[in-house]
């Protein structure tokens, strides 16, 4: 690891000061999991000179209901999340995205805003530097994707231009569903950006100088919430598919519902289609199976990772019908 200045920030203002003096020399570090990792493994083009630490913030890992809008600051823990009464009494499925990150060592230092800021876990893109050297690709503005003729077992089916990397991020995708947005601050203040906008195929759009501050969900009376992720090594690895559902049924339909699908594409993926197709439907294993394949629609998967599209499909009707039947009835 090299060397780096390490820069305290007590109040937002100097943090956004901090970032602004350093640049694209800078990197915020709040639980580091991801951080320590960039630092080690010397896969990006240019170092990081200076960490500008914003753990020591007040009142930026708060979790509060305020009228029509929940708040969660940007520091919140995602131990936090996963066992806090007011997510998991109306926010389960993104308490439950909270609780199947990782494992509970970085769950307790790792935040909502660093795990939906996250770098892309692409093998190709992480190569380490002492391993032969660093590998140039599209992400890094030098080169071709490599996944699209090499090992694409864990890339993109759906909206990869470039870069074929997916979103790691299991809160990004039940965020998605909630029509969450990340409210950021930089050298001209703040502004808001929706979840479903935050992800582009070559980055996310946080610039040099921001800094994510909250994460604001319009507050939903969608009672039936369900969050599902398939990894290989459940407790530990990223999604090799999630999906995130929050529907309402009454009188028998479904009122209103909201699909969400992660890590199948650079961004949570929301399957209007299929949402529309469910409304005033009831929700039973015909109309589930016929939103699954629409929410699975206009799939263009590589070589090796075709089967991503089956795995999609049945958490989609996992999340419509629940393990044990339909979840979805009053």
């Amino acid at each position: 690891m090299r060397s780096f200045s390490y820069v305290d920030a007590y109040s937002v203002e100097e943090a956004v000061s901090a970032l602004g003096r350093f640049g694209a020399k800078a990197r915020i570090n709040a639980g580091g999991t991801d951080l320590m990792g960039l630092l080690k493994d010397e896969y990006l083009p240019t170092y990081p000179e200076v960490l500008v630490n914003v753990k020591n913030i007040p009142g930026l890992d708060s979790v509060s209901e305020e009228g029509e809008l929940l708040r969660i600051g940007a520091l919140a823990r995602l131990s936090e999340l996963g066992r806090s009464p007011l997510l998991l009494e109306r926010y389960p499925a993104l308490a439950e995205a909270a609780y199947a990150v990782a494992s509970p060592q970085i769950r307790n230092v790792a935040t909502l805003a660093g795990n939906l800021c996250q770098d892309v876990r692409c093998a190709y893109y992480r190569y380490p530097a002492q391993v032969g050297g660093a590998i140039g690709c599209a992400r890094k503005h030098n080169g071709p994707c490599l996944a699209v003729k090499g090992d694409n077992r864990y890339h993109a089916i759906m909206g990869g231009r470039k870069c074929f990397a997916v979103c790691p991020s299991d809160t990004a995708v039940a965020l998605a569903a909630f029509d969450a947005s990340l409210t950021v601050i930089g050298p001209h203040g703040e502004h808001s950006i929706p979840i479903a906008d935050f992800y582009t195929p070559l980055a996310h759009r946080l610039k040099h100088g921001e800094l994510v501050i909250r994460i604001e969900v319009p507050a939903v009376s969608l009672p039936h919430q369900r969050f599902f992720k398939f990894a290989l090594r459940r407790p530990i690895d990223f999604a090799i598919v999630s999906v995130a559902v929050v529907a309402s049924v009454e009188d028998g339909v479904c009122s209103d519902v909201r699909i969400a699908l992660g890590a199948i594409a650079p961004g949570p993926v929301r399957a209007t289609e299929a949402e529309e197709f469910l409304r005033g439907k009831p929700i039973n294993d015909e109309t589930a199976s016929a939103a699954s394949e629409l929410a699975l629609g206009g799939v263009k998967p590589l070589g090796r990772n075709g089967y991503k599209v089956a795995i999609a499909k049945s958490l989609v009707k996992r999340g419509l019908l629940g393990e044990g039947g339909n979840l979805l009835k009053e």
